[in-house]
């Protein structure tokens, strides 16, 4: 069996990986919770941390990189932020040392958007676009990264220019939770209407001023003319990502189109989603994206 050379923890608000990784990058061991930084902070950060190294049997002087939620400034050890125009490369070399620790722990920053007119902040994500674009980044990217706040961001020659944040994923959930639409989606299975889906994509990324209208139209059309509740959260999922995207392909589109970073369903969704706009797209997985940065910001940091 390969020896560790280090671990990479993604730490996010909500959930909490970590792999034991050797100096090919190859993962030897990993561990996920549900210890995200919420739970971590009432628990004390540096025990939890302890209790998933000792699990994998990561050695007393391995180091860790971190990122994610645990540098924020409700984390565990606050990791600031590289202000754009923000080179990837210069990620590694903003991290912040945890101190008092016998082991080299270090967590990385994330990127701030200081514009008055569009403040933005991310954490996390800029480790996945490290993973994914890497740190000579020649060519002009645009991004995508979907999630509870999905982030649209824009590269030019390995540098973040700008970038979006857009609650989509959140919006979903206060949409088909807590408003009348509720009544449309309740029952709802795991079947997945592909035309209802891609007809609200359409329609609201032609007409996003509409948005509102045709949210109420998915209980409406139900209440009217039938459907089953796994449709209607087709059409509420397809009508938010609709939006989404005609205000992140509001500007210039990379001639490559656009770089896809998720996992699971949202993957299978948004690729969808541009294939319906017709929007060329190139998928990278998040979790492997997000370990790639991690493995190049070890790298930089000790060689391994």
């Amino acid at each position: 069996m390969s020896e560790a050379a280090y671990v990479a923890v993604d730490w996010g608000t909500s959930s909490f990986r970590l792999w034991l990784v050797d100096r090919a990058g190859n993962v030897l061991g990993e561990r996920r919770s549900h210890e995200g930084m919420m739970a971590a902070g009432k628990l004390d950060f540096a025990t939890v941390l302890q209790s998933h190294l000792e699990a994998v049997g990561a050695a007393p002087a391995l180091p860790v990189v971190v990122c994610g939620m645990a540098g924020a400034r409700q984390g565990w050890v606050e990791a600031g932020y590289v202000d754009t125009p923000a080179r990837l490369a210069s990620i590694p070399e903003h991290a912040v040392r945890v101190s008092g620790h016998d082991r080299d722990i270090r967590i990385l920053p994330g990127i701030a958007q200081r514009d008055p007119r569009a403040p933005d902040v991310m954490r996390g994500e800029e480790t996945q676009l490290l993973g994914a674009l890497g740190v000579d980044a020649a060519n002009d990217a645009v991004v995508c990264m979907p999630g509870t706040h999905s982030k649209w961001v824009r590269t030019r020659g390995g540098t973040v220019g700008g970038f979006a944040t857009f609650m989509t994923g959140e919006l979903f959930d206060v949409v088909s939770g807590q408003t009348i639409l509720s009544h449309a989606v309740t029952g709802a299975d795991d079947a997945q209407d592909t035309d209802a889906f891609r007809s609200a994509v359409m329609a609201a990324f032609e007409k996003p001023a509409f948005a509102a209208n045709l949210l109420f139209q998915v209980r409406s059309g139900q209440l009217l003319y039938g459907g089953k509740p796994a449709s209607a959260r087709e059409k509420i999922s397809g009508t938010l990502i609709g939006l989404e995207l005609a205000a992140g392909l509001a500007g210039d589109v990379a001639k490559t189109g656009i770089t896809l970073i998720a996992s699971g369903r949202l993957q299978m969704l948004y690729q969808l989603a541009f294939v319906t706009v017709s929007v060329p797209v190139r998928s990278i997985g998040a979790e492997d994206a997000v370990r790639r940065g991690l493995s190049m910001a070890a790298q930089s940091f000790w060689s391994v």
